[in-house]
């Protein structure tokens, strides 16, 4: 989805090729996003996974590559049907290797019932990849919209995080977005707010998490 044009637009980098991803480099940029549909035949082996009631949480930390894909394939809720989607994991790992020139990728594949983190953050690492397979993408917020003092623990005396709800945004099935954190060095006070999106009921999310180093 694109967002909405605003003030804050020069802070993000949408595009449909690979290329916009090392955007996240750029000072100043806390979202880069190649906007992506999934093709069928993983949209099947996404289907696959979640047509059942068995949950899927795997992890992996190490390097990318078959033995990555191999415990993937092993770890699914049905195996037999998830070669496209381990591939896509797998490739989506080695571009985040090669981005970051890094051996060592910590990946997260899970199904989700509910909002993993519903409240407006900022995560205190550098950067992360996410993706989401199905269900409801990512949804994040413009600079204009944030009241930064609302950030951290709830407390009765802080003020809202969300100055502007029209402004709240959402991220595409299949998009990468690399979200650049607080722990990113120049960008201590300006990582990008977001939060995961509450389910419909009886609606799964499927979402992928890749941290490098």
């Amino acid at each position: 989805m694109l967002p909405h044009l605003s003030s804050d637009a020069s802070h993000w980098a949408f595009g449909q090729d690979i290329e916009v991803l090392p955007r996240i480099f750029e000072d100043g940029i806390t979202l880069a996003v190649m906007q992506r549909r999934l093709d069928p035949t993983l949209t099947l082996a996404v289907r696959a996974q979640l047509s059942g009631t068995r949950p899927l949480d795997w992890h992996w930390r190490g390097a990318p590559g078959q033995a990555m894909q191999q415990d993937l394939l092993r770890r699914l809720p049905a195996p037999e049907a998830g070669a496209a989607l381990a591939e896509d994991v797998g490739h989506i790992a080695e571009a985040m290797a090669y981005l970051f020139s890094t051996d060592t990728i910590g990946i997260r594949l899970r199904t989700l019932e509910g909002a993993m983190c519903p409240r407006f953050h900022v995560d205190n690492l550098a950067v992360r990849l996410v993706t989401t397979y199905a269900g409801p993408a990512s949804e994040w917020l413009p600079e204009h919209a944030v009241n930064r003092a609302g950030l951290g623990a709830p407390h009765p005396d802080k003020p809202d995080i969300v100055a502007d709800p029209a402004a709240i945004q959402r991220l595409g099935v299949g998009d990468l977005a690399l979200l650049k954190g607080c722990g990113w060095i120049g960008n201590e006070e300006h990582g990008l707010v977001h939060r995961s999106p509450q389910p419909a009921e009886g609606e799964r999310r499927l979402l992928l998490a890749l941290d490098p180093g």
